[in-house]
């Protein structure tokens, strides 16, 4: 498939590797990747998730890739409309399945209250801009149990009953993701504000009063916003407004 802006998709499949985003990372620092060169593996021996987070696959069942981007527009200080993009991106492949997913701010994929998938991003800055930005993905596919101490995992196979096409299931993630950032690459100004609609109406508990926790302690709250640079904005039940960035917030599950 040839897009706009010149990129043609390439996959490169392994059967192993301790983290695609590390093995990706190690291409590019070689300059051995063109935009969209995707790595997928059977089973990552060290696959991370956001701030550390360790990610449970077994091999061969699940979605474990990565791919590059080199964008030439977005801004450092507007990086989280890429993670919308590609979260979205994710939520409506899933939903060609079948419907209940979305989005746990930032970017956990959620079904109903139980996580299928996540997003590691890595971005590079050159400047106030972005260079270049290795986008983890890991969906729970076609895995029956899970013996990790993650506490509400669910795989697409456990939803519907039936085995699902990786391959086919990474096509669709790859077609969203890209149509959504030629998008933003090429006409900006439009492509924010259909972005942010998108993400928004597919995050979870967008609507209603709903458990947090806080340094501070539990608190009851509702979704305001989520600004450019990534940060949760919530309004308690005081009608006070508290402004969160990653990890400073937890959602408490029922």
């Amino acid at each position: 498939m040839i897009y706009p802006k010149n990129i043609k998709l390439t996959i490169e499949r392994l059967k192993e590797v301790p983290s695609t985003n590390s093995y990706l990372a190690e291409l590019c620092k070689e300059s051995k990747a063109k935009e969209f060169h995707t790595i997928i593996a059977d089973h990552q021996t060290a696959g991370r998730g956001q701030r550390g987070n360790t990610w449970e696959a077994e091999s061969g069942k699940n979605l474990t890739f990565s791919t590059v981007l080199f964008p030439t527009t977005l801004e450092a200080k507007e990086q989280f409309y890429l993670s919308m993009t590609i979260a979205f991106a994710v939520v409506d492949a899933l939903g060609s399945y079948t419907d209940g997913f979305s989005i746990k701010w930032p970017n956990d994929i959620y079904w109903k209250d139980k996580k299928i998938g996540g997003i590691l991003i890595e971005n590079e800055l050159e400047g106030k801009f972005i260079s270049q930005s290795i986008v983890g993905i890991g969906i729970n596919v076609n895995q029956e149990a899970f013996h990790s101490s993650a506490p509400n995992p669910v795989s697409l196979i456990q939803i519907i009953g039936v085995p699902i096409d990786r391959k086919e299931l990474l096509n669709k993630i790859l077609r969203g993701i890209m149509g959504g950032y030629i998008f933003l690459e090429t006409a900006y100004s439009q492509a924010v504000p259909n972005i942010r609609q998108l993400y928004t109406q597919k995050l979870y508990r967008k609507e209603g009063f709903h458990l947090y926790r806080d340094k501070e302690g539990t608190f009851l709250a509702e979704y305001q916003n989520v600004e450019a640079s990534g940060h949760l904005v919530l309004k308690d039940e005081q009608g006070n407004l508290r402004r969160y960035a990653f990890k400073e917030v937890e959602f408490i599950l029922p």
